[in-house]
């Protein structure tokens, strides 16, 4: 019974916190499949997929442009993969050590602090992070290829008969940037099991405003379609309706 006395915030709070992030990204992928252009993740992809047509149809006038564009995204891929593979050492060398990481929290914070729950919130740290140095390294693998690839003159057979086209070079593109997505956001999430150190009713709070904040993010302004049939500017924010 003292057990449970000592850990039963851990066990209510925590997983709620967690099943209200992976709630959120459940709907918010059910989004980006069912009405794309209502999220920035579903735009954003839409906007990328022009652009490589732009750039292999004029290829000799953008060439320079194309690479500058994806150096600059794999140069941000590769410091949160630094990032995260620094942290998961970090991590790896604070639970091997002998020094007892808990003892000056024992009385700073509600929770268990069993050496069992301890080694717990450090290891689900670290796979965290290395599921996310995982992520941006195939990201950068990706971009790696539509870097050569988007330079090549255009060719008019099928993907399935091995022609490299637009539609090839996009859907690369897309993949590596979906990678990037899922690496920050298992990033992120390690920000409430971070917090977990000091207590589980921070992952709750943490949670619940890193939520907020991403549906803020995640989500896009459209028009009214009334305002913008009755000729008005659109720029007035009177016309503009959250999805």
């Amino acid at each position: 019974m003292g057990e449970w006395r000592k850990c039963y915030l851990d066990v209510i709070l925590v997983p709620l916190g967690l099943m209200m992030s992976m709630g959120y990204h459940i709907w918010l992928w059910n989004r980006v499949r069912t009405q794309p252009f209502t999220t920035v993740i579903g735009t954003n992809s839409h906007g990328r997929r022009f652009w490589v047509s732009a750039i292999i149809k004029d290829n000799e006038k953008k060439n320079i442009l194309a690479v500058q564009t994806l150096r600059n995204t794999i140069m941000g891929s590769t410091l949160m993969a630094t990032t995260s593979i620094l942290l998961c050492s970090g991590l790896a060398a604070v639970i091997s050590s002998t020094y007892s990481i808990k003892k000056p929290l024992n009385d700073a914070v509600y929770g268990a602090h069993g050496e069992f729950m301890v080694a717990l919130k450090y290891v689900t740290l670290l796979v965290l992070f290395l599921f996310s140095f995982v992520c941006h390294s195939l990201s950068i693998r990706f971009i790696n290829q539509v870097n050569f690839l988007i330079n090549c003159p255009p060719t008019e057979t099928s993907i399935g008969s091995g022609g490299v086209t637009a539609e090839y070079v996009a859907e690369l593109l897309e993949r590596g940037f979906a990678l990037n997505t899922a690496g920050n956001r298992l990033f992120y999430s390690a920000v409430p099991i971070l917090l977990w150190i000091f207590g589980p009713v921070l992952v709750f709070l943490c949670s619940g405003t890193m939520v907020s904040v991403l549906y803020n993010l995640d989500l896009v302004l459209i028009p009214d379609k009334l305002g913008k049939s009755g000729g008005h500017e659109i720029g007035n924010c009177a016309h503009c309706i959250s999805v």
